[in-house]
């Protein structure tokens, strides 16, 4: 009895340091496919300007730039304001925040001129989208004059 006792706490124990080394190289190899999408998202957003979206299935992937590509783009842009004389940039205020109402009367008005254009195109009456444009562009005017 005593035999069967200690067979298992041996393959027991075993099976404790399987899982323990499993759980190692799976954290290991975790942290290195996350290192290669970092550097991966990094070029892309070098290259192309910006960000890649992650798939479908992923919510969120944040990461903080590694200031070593912070200081490879410092370096490069020393390099390229050598290379050619730079322009004085133009001074140049800001644009303040455009107001939240103002931008979604835009986008609302953006919205219902294509509708128009589509309802035109397939022949169907217009004047109900024509009225709500109409509506639209007026509240436009008043909110521009409120500021």
């Amino acid at each position: 009895m005593n035999n069967i006792i200690s067979d298992y706490q041996k393959w027991k124990q075993q099976g404790q340091d399987l899982r323990v080394q499993a759980k190692q190289a799976m954290e290991s190899r975790y942290h290195e496919l996350l290192t290669e999408a970092v550097r991966i998202a990094e070029e892309y957003r070098a290259d192309f300007g910006g960000p890649l979206k992650p798939p479908p299935g992923v919510t969120a992937f944040r990461y903080k730039a590694h200031a070593k590509a912070r200081a490879k783009k410092a370096a490069h842009a020393k390099a390229a304001g050598k290379a050619a004389p730079r322009e004085e940039p133009k001074a140049q205020k800001p644009d303040p925040k455009p107001d939240p109402k103002v931008a979604g009367l835009q986008k609302r008005l953006a919205a219902a001129k294509k509708k128009l254009d589509d309802a035109k195109a397939a022949g169907t009456p217009t004047r109900v989208l024509e009225d709500k444009i109409y509506e639209l562009e007026d509240e436009l005017r008043l909110a521009g004059q409120g500021h």
